[in-house]
């Protein structure tokens, strides 16, 4: 995961109000890993994205 690239296409800015803890806990792991914050918080929104698909309406509807 440490080699996969982010952030490489086109790039927009988000700005969101987060708990103080998990902002805290991204600036330690950005830290810890060397992998810049804006790298940890795009692979935690894709992962939560792929397993969410129900919320974009990608996933098919059980009858």
């Amino acid at each position: 995961m440490k080699s996969q690239k982010h952030n490489q296409a086109d790039l927009k800015e988000l700005k969101v109000k987060i708990e103080k803890d998990v902002v805290e806990s991204l600036e330690n792991m950005a830290s810890n890993s060397g992998i810049p914050i804006e790298d940890l918080v795009v692979i935690a929104l894709k992962r939560f994205r792929a397993s969410h698909g129900d919320y974009t309406g990608r996933t098919p509807k059980l009858d």
